[in-house]
């Protein structure tokens, strides 16, 4: 497959939080060929190894398989659903929006409603609905026969979006933070033929709410190095100031200098510079976000593993339907696979 046919089943399958069983198993099946390893950890986290030289470097690559998105929180006695969110999700983008609610009898659809605004008084539609006065609804009449379409408690809840292609190499998918990731992972375990290195591909689980799957992983596999593949904020689009948002789509993966969990160590830093310098491949250098990757906590373990990040822009992230430039993501993977031939001579 492609990189993008890679994005694209990645991007339609549901994993919400906690709830990445869909794109675990996809994950281990597109690891498989290119690794002499995958396995899964007990909390989740599927790991592609790719064995080394004896004593070489151990590189961790990882990215989040885990998306934003709802749990059922209670079922009314009318059969509508009430909901908690699962990651940071802005409540205005949530009215309206066609969802997927997933049980074990299969996938349901839905809507997330609230009062009609006709019916509003005008100080009420001045406000933000907030996401403890939305439901969704499913269609059930009553609570009974929404427990016979399968609805429970705790189900997952994802965004009823699909991918497309809308430009040259312009994709817009749901759940891109951080399926985009993902594929960039498969894809540079595919390209890397050969490497002294011992590759870990990790998809890890649950980012969105706490970067917990990194935490464990990195635990059992200590590496020496740790790269984390993620998206980050594309501002090039109107109401953004370049302070706010420097990171262009188009130009090239981002290089994060500094967010709010990582200060990047320097022998990386420079590493994934001189590396795209070197390949001539289009970059773009980061500093100052508010959010943080699974590499804040990879850094961490133990005694500490030096560390970076390589995100792909990508606009409307933590919204239903977000959009990116399939070129950053294949200049990502170029620079991926550069970055780990190149770590032996460094590490």
């Amino acid at each position: 497959m492609t990189l993008a046919e890679t994005l694209e089943k990645l991007s339609n399958a549901c994993g919400v939080t906690g709830r990445e069983e869909e794109v675990r198993n996809l994950m281990k099946k597109f690891l498989k060929p290119y690794v002499d390893e995958v396995k899964e950890d007990k909390l989740g986290n599927v790991i592609g190894i790719k064995q080394g030289m004896k004593n070489a470097p151990k590189v961790m690559l990882a990215a989040h398989m885990d998306e934003i998105g709802l749990l059922i929180k209670t079922i009314s006695k009318e059969g509508f659903l009430r909901f908690a969110k699962m990651g940071g999700i802005d409540d205005r983008i949530l009215l309206a929006q066609k969802v997927i609610v997933c049980t074990e009898r299969g996938i349901l659809h839905g809507i997330i409603g609230s009062k009609p605004p006709h019916i509003q008084k005008e100080e009420e539609r001045k406000k933000v609905i907030t996401y403890d006065d939305l439901f969704i609804d499913i269609g059930a009449r009553n609570l009974e026969e929404a427990k016979k379409m399968g609805v429970k408690i705790g189900n997952p809840i994802g965004f009823d979006i699909k991918f497309v292609k809308v430009g040259r190499n312009i994709v817009i998918g749901k759940a891109f933070d951080d399926r985009v990731g993902c594929a960039v992972m498969v894809e540079a375990m595919k390209r890397l033929k050969k490497t002294d290195c011992t590759v870990y591909a990790v998809g890890t689980i649950q980012e969105e709410v706490g970067l917990r799957g990194a935490t464990t992983a990195a635990f059992g596999i200590y590496p020496d190095i740790g790269i984390a593949l993620d998206v980050t904020i594309a501002g090039d689009v109107p109401g953004v100031k370049e302070a706010e948002a420097p990171i262009k789509m188009r130009k090239g993966p981002s290089i994060e200098v500094a967010d709010a969990g990582l200060i990047t160590h320097p022998k990386v830093l420079s590493l994934l510079i001189d590396v795209a310098e070197k390949n001539k491949i289009p970059y773009q250098l980061e500093t100052g976000l508010p959010g943080a990757t699974d590499a804040a906590r990879i850094s961490l373990t133990r005694e500490g593993v030096p560390c970076g990040v390589i995100s792909v822009p990508t606009r409307y992230i933590h919204s239903p339907a977000s959009m990116l430039c399939l070129d950053d993501a294949e200049n990502t993977v170029k620079l991926v696979v550069a970055v780990i031939q190149e770590i032996p001579k460094r590490f």
